[in-house]
Parts: structure tokens; sequence; C-alpha cells
């Protein structure tokens, strides 16, 4: 990963943190999506150099990464934030500091859910009404965590849900690949 852009959220009184993660990170993830390889990955990966911020889990700040400056170019990042200009700022392409000397994986953390999302899993999978499903799940307690999280709505059925980031740092490079999330199980991007 040797090039990157960051992108600045810009809060104000009418649009907070919360909801600007969310407006931004739908677009970039569309923009990963219209730019995904053949194998529906991504090559560009996501840094939150702010996160676990006391202001905000998730900070002000994103950055994407890629090994190849030309396609931080294609993203195009500018005409998938073009809405949202008085609430953004990107950087153009720039070169990772040749100082680096620490590096992260960004990974998505996924839990089961709540007991009504797990019983409509269940009831169209096996067959059974909502109800015969919903008792199977009696009792059930949705895990706890504090890992920061972005509330996105699924283009494919319409659903709001939350998607759970975990940084880990790491002290050597691997390479790989990264969802349209920006996001991997392995594949770091450099950490400063």
């Amino acid at each position: 990963m040797n090039y990157y852009i960051d992108i600045t959220l810009i809060q104000d009184a009418e649009a907070n943190l919360g909801f600007l993660w969310e407006k931004v990170y739908q677009q970039v993830h569309l923009a990963l999506v219209e730019n995904k390889t053949e194998e529906n990955t991504s090559q560009i990966g996501l840094s939150i150099p702010e996160y676990g911020s006391s202001m905000f889990p998730l900070g002000s700040k994103m950055r994407l990464f890629s090994s190849n400056e030309q396609l931080l170019r294609q993203l195009d990042i500018g005409k998938w934030l073009n809405r949202l200009t008085d609430y953004v700022h990107f950087t153009s392409v720039r070169a990772v500091p040749g100082s680096v000397e620490q590096f992260a994986v960004f990974k998505r953390i996924r839990f089961d859910g709540n007991a009504e999302r797990l019983a409509r899993r269940r009831a169209k999978r096996k067959g059974e009404s909502f109800e015969q499903a919903l008792k199977h799940y009696e009792g059930y307690k949705q895990p706890q965590t504090d890992l920061p999280f972005i509330n996105l709505k699924s283009l494919s059925d319409g659903q709001w849900f939350k998607l759970f980031i975990k940084k880990e740092l790491v002290d050597s490079s691997e390479l790989g690949t990264f969802s349209c999330y920006g996001l991997s199980q392995r594949a770091t991007v450099p950490w400063f």
C-alpha cells in the first residue's frame, strides 16, 4: 500500500459525525463496488486514523489506500462524494510516508443479531412459521460489544445493519484483498 487519499468529515449543528459516517461510508462502499475485481473484492483498503477517539469512536477521518496510484485516481472519490461537499474534504492522491513502521488490519466483526432477525432467517431456512422460529430463540440475548460501528442500509434488501469495525495493530505488512467495504481479515494498511 503505497498511496492514499484522506477523507475528512466536517460536522456541524445539522449533521453529527455518526450521520456523516453513515452517508460518506455508504458512498465509499458504492465506489468500491463499482471498482471491484472479478473476484468481488477490492484492491483498495480503508484505514480509520482516529479510531478509538474520545470525540467519536471512529473519529472524523478515513483513509483509502492502494498499492497503485492509478487505482485511487480511477476510483474518482470526488464523483461519489459530490452531493456531500459541505460535509467532507478529501485530498488528492499522496504517497505513503517512507517512515511508516506499523500497520493495521481493519476488519468487520459480525454478531448474530437480535432474536427477531435470527427467527426470520430460521423460518426461511427451515420452512417454519415465524412464531415457531421465534420460540426457538426464547431467552436469547444479543452479544454486547463496545466496538465502533456504522449504521448502513443494505442496497440488496433495504434492511439497516450495523457494520462493526475492529482495528488490530501489527508490526509487518501483509498483502491481500479487501472487501467492498475496504476491510479485510488479514490484509494490512499503513498506520500513521
